[in-house]
């Protein structure tokens, strides 16, 4: 993960329950897969301070995060917290997440993505060399042979993220790892079809070859369709719930 990725996964939360922001905003980021399995998380007193929380409060979410099978502990020399990657998110807890959610909600949610990924998209139209676009093309691919809905919804998110640090902006990443943590999740509800995995890959594909051509109203125009379907489906599955 970039380092604009890990600042914004390790950054304040804010001060409303923060025990559960703090398990909602690890939580997401393991599931989407922006804190690697196995990965070991910052010693307590370090990480406390980057959330802006208290240890207690720390402990408290490792705790719950633990109990969720996300996390686990290791004791002694060489221990400490460490990334457990589900192979298959919750789906309960992701649908009752999902309850929370209106459909105008929802439907805004959903505004805002577009507006990041398309901005970042035209951005990284008129600021990248076809070098810079090997990890987004590798992302691209990898969805391409992604199995399971976990695996698919991690490596969607990712593209997003990887979309806006190809547009060269720290600030334009912060705000997409921030968005994707809240709802990248949420779509392994959606991703599970094949055919819609692959109609996915080909948009991805297609925002990827406008981004190396310069023609960033395509890329933006391409970037904001993608997301607005995922919306949709990700509203139908709410109506459906």
């Amino acid at each position: 993960m970039n380092g604009g990725a890990r600042k914004a996964v390790f950054a304040p939360v804010d001060n409303r329950a923060r025990v559960d922001a703090v398990v909602g905003r690890l939580g997401d980021a393991i599931e989407l897969g922006l804190l690697a399995d196995g990965e070991q998380l910052p010693g307590e007193s370090e990480l406390a301070g980057q959330l802006g929380v208290s240890t207690v409060t720390l402990r408290e979410a490792l705790m719950a995060l633990r109990q969720q099978g996300l996390v686990t502990t290791r004791r002694g020399r060489g221990g400490g917290s460490f990334v457990s990657l589900p192979e298959v998110p919750g789906e309960e807890r992701l649908k009752v997440r999902l309850r929370g959610w209106s459909t105008e909600e929802l439907r805004d949610l959903g505004d805002h993505w577009a507006a990041l990924s398309g901005t970042a998209a035209r951005l990284a139209a008129q600021r990248t060399e076809p070098e810079d676009l090997v990890q987004l093309r590798r992302t691209a691919e990898e969805l391409t042979h992604a199995e399971g809905a976990a695996a698919r919804g991690r490596v969607y998110g990712r593209f997003h993220v990887e979309l806006a640090a190809a547009a060269q902006s720290a600030r334009l990443t912060r705000e997409q790892v921030a968005l994707q943590t809240e709802v990248g999740a949420l779509l392994c509800l959606v991703l599970g079809s094949d055919e819609y995995r692959e109609e996915a890959a080909a948009r991805h594909r297609s925002v990827i070859s406008a981004v190396q051509d310069g023609a960033h109203d395509s890329a933006r125009e391409l970037a904001e369709r993608c997301v607005q379907e995922s919306t949709a489906r990700l509203i139908a599955e709410r109506l459906a719930l």
